[in-house]
């Protein structure tokens, strides 16, 4: 028997799945922290680079500013109001030396978590073989 990927359905087709899923918002964060590690950036521009992650197009711009302003509070990111080029001043974001830390902190909780899915995986396969 084939079975359908899960999606949030049940792998029947219907709304019945048993999996919790991933809360991909939550990753939103480090997700941040390493492209204002790489660049400074507007928060239009993060945007962009968030669908590199994963993030698609849907994604709430409400939600990228209330963590950039959330991270700003707690010290990992600092802005300024950049007036160069034309328009409107738009605020530059860019990592500080604490998110730096944090950021490295992330990789090292996202390595753990692989770990932990690489183990789950292995020891799925030896029960229920890789074919089914």
């Amino acid at each position: 028997m084939v079975r359908k990927v899960c999606g949030h359905e049940g792998h029947d087709g219907k709304k019945s799945c048993h999996c919790p899923g991933f809360k991909l918002e939550r990753f939103i964060q480090p997700c941040l922290l390493l492209l204002l590690y790489e660049k400074p950036s507007h928060g239009y521009e993060l945007m962009e680079r968030l669908s590199d992650f994963g993030f698609n197009e849907c994604i709430d711009p409400g939600a990228i500013y209330r963590n950039l302003r959330k991270m700003e509070e707690e010290g990992l990111i600092k802005s300024e109001w950049d007036t160069q080029g034309k328009g409107p001043a738009k605020r530059l974001y860019e990592l500080t030396e604490e998110g730096k830390e944090a950021l490295y902190n992330w990789a090292e909780h996202v390595k753990r978590q692989i770990k932990r899915m690489e183990y789950f995986l292995k020891r799925y396969g030896e029960n229920f073989g890789e074919g089914r």
